[in-house]
């Protein structure tokens, strides 16, 4: 064997012999995620392992391949993680970890918020009918506009629910991608839909929560939304589940294994996993840019929704409720009740609302959580 011959066999092992113009793009792509996440620090937790999986596979597509499709006969790093979001086991455990860090007090010292969290899932059913206008089947649609709800794990569990892996990797990147971007998407609308004084509004201290109530709480939420949606057993079992073991007190080697190690290493997995879902020819495509529009629509369409109805409840409650808190209805927790607090902050540097917000906040992951398990029952998933 000549050296040239040695040298064309070493450039054929080269990721330049497959890679193509769309392969560039994503790798572009990624490295604007990466920036976003590292330079900008938005949600670097999530956006650094999914730009790393979106960079691997569209210079390596091989990590992931599927196993029969491998002359070894196993499949690529990438498609085992991806595998465990399929079996819905990344998302649940996500969940998991949230409930571990979440404190429920804000929604239970003031439950009326949870209409706020449940207004801001009209962006999920408004993007559902565009984007079946749009031309996306019942199911496909559904999976689609759950990015409304700035929910990652729901939009991956949902998604594979309703069969539609082929969109996961749109669906995912999009979602994540509205849920670090909360900062830059929510401002204008929360400012257009407010006036001044409205935003200058300071609520009261929240009463105290017994140590019984929050107990009490993930057990409620579990019997009563499980009984009504089974279907959601693994997203909100799981969520509960996790905040049981922070407020029992008996369990804390749990909480810190689910709320910490646990938790990162599933996101890890999952991010990499999701990144891993974008290859060019999976995600250059035109319904790929139904989606991502789709999605901007129904995070904006549930932002305004929030602050919306926030308005009538500041109306109704005689200008004591800010309107502002309504748009962290949304699930980006707790992303979007700091920029409520943000917005409320630079109109009167001492109204604070991070605690008023986070009550419609999680309550929005309830309620993102419920309108996945009401997809599910209407396309008949068990």
């Amino acid at each position: 064997m000549n050296a040239l011959q040695t040298f064309s066999n070493l450039l054929q092992q080269t990721a330049f012999v497959s890679m193509t113009w769309g392969n560039i793009l994503m790798i572009f792509v990624a490295f604007i995620f990466l920036y976003l996440a590292i330079a900008k620090g938005f949600e670097p937790l999530l956006l650094v392992p999914i730009a790393f999986g979106m960079l691997l596979v569209n210079i390596y597509p091989d990590i992931m391949l599927e196993p029969e499709k491998s002359i070894s006969g196993t499949g690529g790093l990438l498609w085992y993680f991806f595998h465990l979001d399929e079996w819905s086991i990344l998302p649940s455990l996500i969940f998991m970890g949230v409930g571990a860090q979440t404190d429920f007090s804000p929604l239970i010292a003031n439950p009326i918020t949870f209409l706020l969290g449940a207004a801001a899932q009209f962006g999920i059913y408004s993007a559902y009918f565009m984007a079946i206008f749009m031309g996306f089947n019942g199911a496909a649609a559904a999976a689609i506009s759950i990015i409304g709800g700035a929910d990652g794990p729901t939009s991956i569990f949902l998604c594979n629910k309703l069969g539609q892996t082929s969109l996961l990797g749109p669906i995912a990147v999009a979602a994540y991608s509205y849920m670090s971007l909360v900062p830059i998407i929510q401002p204008p609308i929360m400012k257009a839909l407010t006036t001044e004084e409205e935003r200058k509004v300071k609520m009261p201290t929240l009463r105290p929560v017994s140590k019984l109530e929050r107990i009490l709480f993930p057990i409620v939420v579990t019997v009563v939304v499980c009984v009504l949606l089974p279907t959601t057993a693994p997203l909100v079992g799981m969520l509960m589940l996790g905040n049981l073991f922070k407020e029992c007190g008996v369990v804390k080697q749990l909480t810190e294994t689910a709320s910490n190690a646990m938790m990162y290493i599933v996101v890890i997995m999952l991010g990499t996993s999701v990144g891993g879902a974008t290859s060019a020819e999976a995600f250059l495509n035109v319904d790929t840019l139904k989606i991502v529009a789709l999605g901007l629509i129904a995070f904006a369409f549930g932002t305004a929704a929030g602050v919306v109805i926030g308005k009538l409840m500041y109306v109704l409650s005689g200008k004591k409720i800010n309107p502002l808190i309504g748009s962290a209805g949304v699930s980006a927790v707790p992303m979007a009740a700091r920029v409520s607090q943000k917005v409320a902050a630079e109109t009167d540097p001492t109204n604070f609302l991070l605690m008023q917000a986070m009550g419609p906040n999680v309550a929005g992951v309830i309620g993102t959580a419920v309108a996945a398990g009401t997809f599910m029952a209407v396309y008949g998933v068990k």
